[in-house]
Order: structure tokens, then C-alpha cells, then sequence
């Protein structure tokens, strides 16, 4: 593993690179627009006070950049790296597949620093659907056959190979799946009935496997680790309220996932040494009873909520209602897909929402597919689950506008940066602005504006530093402006 990623640092420095910031002493503005013509480009700065905008349609923002204006501290940006993710990859040659990490987690591109994977099978994974303890479906009671296999291997060695370039990766692992074993139905996929673990809860034995459900954890936990994929959190449950048969899932209560984290998956991390944390829900926002039933009950291993995107009725708002309920929680956006038939700025608006609300950062779904938008499983895996990188059949790949719309934030927003009070955001059924704001640890400023609208817009920006700045924003463009610090 060390050869491993010993070469890909040395494939890593001989390979060129775009552009890097460096600590702002002056303005400067990057866009990529709905048309391709920017792309993450270097466009005209804004200049404090007031620029000619003849006839052009004035906006005007606003943001305290002031203690008083401070909000939620950032963690990262990033994607979900997924089977299909690390297969497409290994199929690039060695050179192209450093190229590409370089432009996914490091200064010269994207900058990502916030990653979700996936703790065996999920919909984004070639057949078979699988765990790290199958054991060809006989209990496993000390858990004594638990492998990684091949393609948990090369999981954790894609992390650790992107933990090297990017230092300061935070990494979040979800299950979609228990080994069957564990569960009721004694399947990872196929079946609803009975989908749930054999904890007591639905009629099994009083405990039944809740604790080889938590040391199962405690072993990946410690096998990634060695492999230098150290992770910071997981999720015991990716969509505990999506129970389907084409994948795998597990049905899983609030009460239950509570109580499992009180008594078994706590405790199990705890008594390892470990440090890993535990976020609740890992689901969407229009069920928030279900992880304040998981706060209020497990509260001394859990201080952070994961949020997906797929409510019907999706309304960012209810992150802070929820953070107002619950001060001193951290949340973060864990999953929205990131399909082609979607909008030009979808990633943007699934990234904006949260930011304005509460969280802490933002996680796609997912980082990367082959030309198929695969590999996924033929029983039910998504086959329009686009990554934010293509990989093509030619030994290429495309970044997708995905990619440049999170990117916009990422590459901009580091990790530590405060995220600002601020207005002037608003948006028409005809198009309009929204915005955010963060301090960066640097002292320099970031304002993310996405426009819209069909023409080019003037922005006037007024910080409660006593400061105005004035720039043009391109039309149909996420475009960042990077502030000097305060005077």
C-alpha cells in the first residue's frame, strides 16, 4: 500500500497543472456557465466601489463580515465514491488516473475535502451485491471470515491514494447493508419482507446480532485504517427509511438506530479507541422527527444529522429548524444525485440550500461512472446516476458540469472557512440570484453567486466592514468572487 501511494505522489508532482490561488492581496472572480464557455475561468475581478454598468440589470448583496455575522463553520465538499466509482477509475491509465485525482482533490482543481463512501454493495456496484462478512450466507457469529475482498481493497486504497494528495479529506462511510447473516431476511437484496436486522426489535431473539452489527463496524473501521484510509464518521444506515428489493437496504427505526448506537455501535468504537464518529439518519429532510428520536436518545455519541435531497417537498429551510431546535449540531448534505437530464445549475442549488441553512458541507452522489453511468447492479442499480467525472471508453474522462458547479464553492471555500450572514438573494420564475458567503481562514473572502438569468447581471456587494465591491456576473454562470481581507 505504501508503494502504492508513494507512486501516485510521484505521478503526482512530474504532472502540469491548472491554476492554483494563492493568499488573495487583491480580487479575483472564476466562472463556469451553463454553456461551457467558462469553466472554472479566471473573468474580471470586482473592484471596490462603483463600475459603469450602463443598461446592464442591477442586483445588489449584502454581507456581515463581522463577528456578528458569523454562521456554521465549514468541513469540505465532495462526492460519494462508490464501487462504480473505483472501477471506472482503475480503468484509466496510471498517468490519466493521477491527472484526474489531481483535478478532484487537490488546489489545482476542485479541491474536495469531504468524501462519502460506501461500506460494501450499493446501487452503484457491478454484480454481485456484496458485504465485507458474507460467509456464503451462514452466521458468522465472531465475525471470523470478515474480508474486504477485491473490491473493498481497492476502495481503500483509492481513499488512501486521495487522503495523500488531499491532507486535510474528511471521510464518511454508509452501510446500505448489514451481511444478510444479520439480518431477518437473511439477504442483502431481493426481498422487503422482513428487511431489517435481527436485533429484537421485530420479533427476533432480545439481541440477536446488534452486537456483531457493531463490531462489524469496529473490524472495517480498523482494516481501513491500515490501509491508510483513516475515517472520520459513519452512517450505520444509508436511508434507513428506503427499504427496496432491487439493492441493498435495510429498514430501519429512529427508536432502533438509537438504541443501537447507545448500547452497541457507541460503546464498540469507544471500546476499540477509536475516534470515529456517528451521524444520524442519513435521509431525507421531510422526516426530521426521525433523527431528533436519535439525538434525544443517543445523544452522547451523536451531534451530528446527514441530510439527502429527494423529499418531494425538498425545502432547505427545515436545516435550520432544525438547527434552532437542536443548537450545537453540526449537519451536512450527505447525497443528491447529480443525473444529465437535471439542470445546468442543479448541483449548484443542492450546494447553495444547505450552506444557507446550517450545514457543514455538502457530499454528491456520485464522484465518478464509466460511459454507462456504472458499473450498477442489474437488479435495480441506478442507471442514471451520472458522476461528476465520466470515465470514457477511450482511457479518458470529462468533468461534468457537476463538477464545475461544486467545484465553484470547493475550490473557493476551505475547509475552517465561516459561513456569512447575508442578503439580497432572490429568485424569479424567470431566473435570479442567490449567493452565499464565507471568512476563510486566511482572512480573504468568498462570495458564490449564481445567476440565472439569460443576460449578464451587475452586482453591487456592501459588507458591514464598510466595504463595496462592484462586478459583472456572466449569465447562466456560477461565478465566485475572492475578496481580499477586510481593511
Amino acid at each position: 500500500m505504501t508503494t502504492y501511494i508513494i507512486a501516485a505522489l510521484a505521478g503526482y508532482v512530474a504532472i502540469g497543472h491548472s491554476l492554483v490561488l494563492k493568499h488573495a492581496s487583491t480580487a479575483a472572480a472564476y466562472s463556469s456557465n451553463s454553456n461551457g464557455t467558462y469553466t472554472l475561468s479566471s473573468v474580471p475581478a470586482p473592484v471596490r466601489g462603483n463600475i459603469s454598468h450602463a443598461s446592464m440589470r442591477a442586483w445588489q448583496l449584502s454581507i456581515d463580515d463581522t463577528p456578528s455575522g458569523h454562521k456554521q463553520t465549514i468541513t469540505g465538499f465532495g462526492a460519494a465514491v462508490t464501487d462504480a466509482t473505483v472501477a471506472s477509475f482503475n480503468t484509466l491509465p496510471f498517468r490519466t488516473r493521477l491527472q484526474l485525482l489531481d483535478e478532484l482533490m487537490t488546489p489545482f482543481g476542485a479541491d474536495f475535502s469531504l468524501m462519502r463512501h460506501t461500506i460494501g454493495a450499493s446501487d452503484l456496484s457491478g454484480n454481485p451485491a456484496y458485504t465485507y462478512d458474507d460467509n456464503g450466507g451462514i452466521e458468522d457469529k465472531l465475525l471470523l471470515n470478515f474480508n474486504l475482498g477485491e473490491r473493498g481493497l481497492a476502495m481503500a486504497l483509492m481513499l488512501a491514494t486521495m487522503k495523500s494528495l488531499q491532507p486535510n479529506m474528511k471521510i464518511l462511510g454508509s452501510s446500505w447493508s448489514p451481511p444478510g447473516w444479520m439480518k431477518s431476511d437473511n439477504a442483502i437484496d431481493g426481498t422487503t419482507t422482513n428487511n431489517n436486522l435481527d436485533d429484537g426489535y421485530f420479533g427476533g431473539k432480545t439481541s440477536g446480532h446488534s452486537n456483531q452489527f457493531a463490531d462489524y463496524f469496529v473490524k472495517y473501521i480498523l482494516a481501513y485504517e491500515i490501509l491508510g484510509a483513516n475515517i472520520d464518521a459513519i452512517t450505520i444506515q444509508n436511508e434507513p427509511l428506503n427499504s427496496q428489493a432491487g439493492y441493498p437496504t435495510m429498514h430501519m427505526l429512529a427508536s432502533e438506530q438509537a438504541h443501537l448506537i447507545q448500547n452497541y455501535v457507541g460503546p464498540a468504537l469507544a471500546n476499540a479507541g477509536l475516534k470515529t464518529k456517528i451521524w444520524a439518519h442519513d435521509d431525507n429532510t421531510n422526516v426530521p422527527s426521525y433523527p431528533q428520536t436519535v439525538l434525544d436518545n443517543a445523544g452522547q455519541y451523536v451531534d451530528t444529522v446527514a441530510w439527502h435531497c429527494y423529499a418531494t417537498d425538498l425545502d432547505w429551510h427545515d436545516l435550520t429548524d432544525f438547527y434552532h431546535n437542536n443548537t450545537g449540531i453540526t449537519q451536512y448534505m450527505t447525497e443528491c444525485w447529480t443525473p444529465a437530464s437535471e439542470s445546468w445549475n442543479h448541483a449548484a442549488r443542492f450546494t447553495m440550500g444547505p450552506l444557507h441553512n446550517w450545514a457543514s458541507g455538502v457530499i454528491a452522489w456520485t464522484l465518478g461512472t464509466n460511459a454507462d453511468n456504472g458499473p450498477y447492479l442489474s437488479s435495480g442499480g441506478c442507471d442514471k446516476c451520472q458522476g461528476l467525472v465520466t470515465v470514457n471508453n477511450d482511457g479518458t474522462y470529462t468533468l461534468n458540469m457537476a463538477y464545475y458547479m461544486m467545484a465553484q464553492f470547493s475550490k473557493f471555500i476551505p475547509p475552517g472557512a465561516i459561513i456569512l450572514q447575508g442578503t439580497g438573494s432572490h429568485t424569479h420564475y424567470y431566473g435570479g440570484v442567490q449567493s452565499v458567503a464565507s471568512l476563510n481562514p486566511d482572512g480573504t473572502r468568498t462570495v458564490v453567486i449564481e445567476n440565472t438569468f439569460s443576460h449578464d447581471i451587475y452586482v453591487t456587494l456592501n459588507t458591514n466592514s464598510r466595504e463595496k465591491w462592484s462586478g459583472h456576473v456572466p449569465a447562466e454562470s456560477v461565478t465566485t468572487w475572492v475578496l481580499p481581507p477586510a481593511r
